[in-house]
């Protein structure tokens, strides 16, 4: 198996989070043995915002930076896991709602459109939405 940068790599749906990732120095990070929760915006989310966003993400590293660590959870959480919990803390600090009452499970405003996406240091939840703290 990989670590979670190398399983989003092979995934080759995860390329505009790479990239944000590496601006950001959060490879480093996310190589480390973990293990991380990544709830991970898919290529097709970053596609859905505004136009600029991304590059003007791009241009400012710590907003950037605060922007990624919103995705990511401290500990290794399955998504048999995270249907039992209402919220999870960030290594941003801020808490993300849960919920699995429609029959997938939502994340704050976002779909988990591929969930288990195991690594050697972690795991990945695909979303459909790139989600912004406050």
């Amino acid at each position: 198996m990989a670590d979670i940068i190398d399983t989003a790599i092979s995934a080759g749906s995860f390329q505009t989070l790479v990239t944000a990732i590496r601006a950001a120095g959060l490879v480093e990070i996310l190589k480390t043995p973990g293990a991380f929760t990544v709830f991970a915006p898919n290529d097709n989310a970053f596609g859905k915002l505004p136009a600029g966003t991304i590059d003007a993400l791009l241009k400012d590293i710590p907003k950037l930076t605060k922007v990624l660590r919103y995705h990511i959870v401290a500990g290794k959480l399955m998504a048999a896991d995270i249907v039992k919990l209402d919220v999870v803390t960030t290594v941003e600090g801020s808490k993300l709602k849960i919920d699995p009452s429609e029959g997938y499970v939502k994340v704050n405003n976002a779909k988990v459109v591929q969930p288990d996406v195991v690594a050697d240091n972690g795991v990945i939840h695909a979303l459909d939405t790139v989600m912004l703290p406050e």
